[in-house]
C-alpha cells in the first residue's frame, strides 16, 4: 500500500470540485486562512457520519482559529445534500467524483478486504496554514476524536508559529 505523497512543509496541491450546492470551491479560496481538508470514503456511512458530525460540532471552534473545514469524498454533489440534510452537517462538502484530488493528496490507494484488493479512499486530514503549506498530515484516520485532535494541532501549530515570529520587525 503507498502511502501519502504529500509532506508535511509542501505546497498544498491546488485544486477546484463542486460542493453540495454545486458552487466551485478552490484551495485558492483559503488563501490567508487556515484549512482542514479532510477526505473520506463514503456519505452514509457509520464511520464518516460520526467524522462529518465531530467536524460539525467543532465548526465554530475551528472558526475562531481563523480555521474552515472541507470534507471531499468521491460521492456525487446530489449525495453530499442529501448527507447534509440527513445528517444536518454544517461543513463543506466537496465531491471528487473522477478521483483526481484525491490522487494529487495521495488518499486514493489499494485497500484490503476479506482478503480482496481494491481502490479506494485511504480516510486522511490535512492542515494547511494561511500561505498554502501543508503542515500536518494524518494519514489512515480513525474516527474517535479525530476532530478535536485536529483543533488541538492546529491551536499548537498556531502557538508555536506566533512565539516564532519576531516581537520587533
Amino acid at each position: 500500500m503507498t502511502n501519502i505523497t504529500i509532506s508535511e512543509g509542501q505546497s498544498a496541491p491546488s485544486f477546484c470540485l463542486p460542493d453540495h450546492a454545486g458552487n466551485t470551491v478552490c484551495l485558492e479560496d483559503f488563501r490567508g486562512k487556515w484549512l482542514v481538508l479532510y477526505f473520506y470514503p463514503r456519505d452514509n456511512t457509520a464511520g464518516c457520519t460520526r467524522e462529518a458530525h465531530e467536524f460539525s460540532s467543532l465548526k465554530d471552534d475551528f472558526a475562531a482559529e481563523d480555521a474552515s473545514i472541507l470534507g471531499v469524498s468521491k460521492d456525487g454533489v446530489k449525495s453530499h445534500q442529501n448527507f447534509i440534510r440527513k445528517q444536518e452537517l454544517t461543513i463543506t462538502l466537496l465531491s471528487d467524483e473522477d478521483t483526481g484530488v484525491h490522487r494529487q493528496y495521495g488518499v486514493w490507494r489499494t485497500k484490503k478486504n476479506y482478503g480482496r484488493e481494491y481502490m479506494g479512499t485511504v480516510r486522511s486530514t490535512f492542515l494547511i496554514d494561511p500561505e498554502g503549506v501543508v503542515v500536518k498530515v494524518w494519514d489512515n484516520v480513525r474516527t474517535a476524536e479525530h476532530a478535536g485532535e485536529v483543533l488541538i494541532q492546529l491551536k499548537k501549530i498556531k502557538e508555536s508559529k506566533f512565539l516564532a515570529e519576531p516581537v520587533f520587525k
